[in-house]
This record gives C-alpha cells, structure tokens and sequence, in this order.
C-alpha cells in the first residue's frame, strides 16, 4: 500500500507540473521535455515492477544528530528543487572531491548555482550501467570547505552521489550538513543522462518517523 501511495503521489506530482507546463503563456525554457527515474533497482518489468526494491537510500539529519529531521519529516518544499550536476575531476579515483576551484569553474561555464539546489556529483565518464549495489561505502565527494561554500553561500539543500557514502568519516561536516537542515541522496543512477543544469529534482522518502537512512525514489524532471 505504501508503494502505490508514492505511485499515486507521483503521478499526482508530475499531472500537476505538466499541467503547469501547458498553460497558455508558458515559454518554451520553462518547458520539461522528460523525465528520467534516478533511482537505482527500479528496473523491473511486468505487473510487479512496483515491487521492485530501491537501493538509493536518503540519509536524513536526524540520522547524523538525533531530535533533527528524520526522512518523512523534510518539509515537503525541500523535497522538489532545482538540479545541478558536477563532474569529479577523475573517474576512477573514489577519493577525488569536488573544491572549491571546481565550483568556480563550474559556475564560469554555467552561472551561479541556483539558490536552494540539489546538488548532484556524478564520475567524470561513469558509465550507465555503473554497477553500484558492490561498492563500498566512501566518503562523500566533496571537499569540507566546498560543501559548507555550496550550504552557507548557495543554500544547498542536499547532495546526490552514485555510490554508497560514509559520512562518519569527517564527522564536522556530518554535523554541519545535519545543523543546516541538508540530506544526502546514495546510490543514485543515471546521473550521466542530466545536463549540468536545468532540471528539476523530486524526492519522495518513505513517510515515516526512523532517524536512520530509508529508500526513496528520485526523479528528475530535463528540459
């Protein structure tokens, strides 16, 4: 039953912002040409593909410092926003982390990183069918003082990586994305599919009151 409420809060989602998208006036920029399923272990077919069991998993504050928000608890405006993508500089190297000069360079090429973002860091030439389900858990990708840039600076509102992460290994930045109201995405796919900029990101974690990590399904929506 769970899983057909988030079927049909879905649906009721994406009727909503089409609907938006075809009223009278609407440019053709602010127009979404499809959309692309994130979620890594949504791939089966026949009448029990709903059945299917998500692998990408939210990590909510309240799993990094108890008494903040647990996943069902993100308010809801936080749970749809714009989409960015950064590239690691090496493909291969689990410990390459987005900087600061990444940043900057990213926003030389594509502007400003839209306030109140999601914040997407996918391997430079990751394939599309990057087994995710074996690796090990690492760090998050992202170097301490550039995530703390993106929160305080941009207003990130989380970050979405392919692969499992780590988060106790910088225990600062666990704490600061936790104080400031930030989620992290795991084990999401497809991220190779998503222009750097442009889309919008919905995320639907289980509605529940659990401290730790739950599924959730993610969903991006590409001009």
């Amino acid at each position: 039953m769970r899983i057909r409420s988030f079927i049909i809060a879905y649906a009721l989602v994406l009727a909503i912002l089409l609907f938006a998208d075809r009223r009278p006036g609407s440019t053709q920029q602010d127009r979404y040409s499809h959309v692309v399923d994130l979620t890594d272990g949504q791939n089966s077919t026949g009448q029990h593909a709903a059945a299917a069991v998500s692998r990408t998993r939210i990590i909510a504050p309240g799993a990094l410092i108890p008494g903040t928000w647990a996943a069902g608890q993100i308010p809801p405006e936080r749970l749809v926003a714009p989409l960015v993508v950064m590239d690691l500089n090496a493909a291969v190297d689990s410990s390459a982390q987005i900087s600061l000069d990444d940043i900057a360079a990213w926003e030389s090429r594509h502007g400003l990183i839209p306030q109140g973002a999601v914040v997407a860091i996918r391997r430079s030439g990751a394939r599309d069918d990057l087994s995710i389900a074996d690796l090990s858990a690492t760090p998050l990708p992202i170097a301490r003082d550039a995530a703390m840039f993106l929160i305080e600076a941009r207003y990130t509102i989380a970050f979405a990586v392919e692969t499992p992460v780590n988060l106790t290994s910088d225990k600062t930045l666990a704490r600061q994305l936790a104080l400031h109201g930030n989620y992290v995405v795991e084990r999401t796919a497809r991220l190779t599919a998503l222009p750097a900029t442009g889309s919008l990101i919905i995320v639907a974690p289980a509605k529940n009151k659990e401290p730790g990590e739950a599924p959730v399904r993610i969903l991006a929506m590409v001009r």
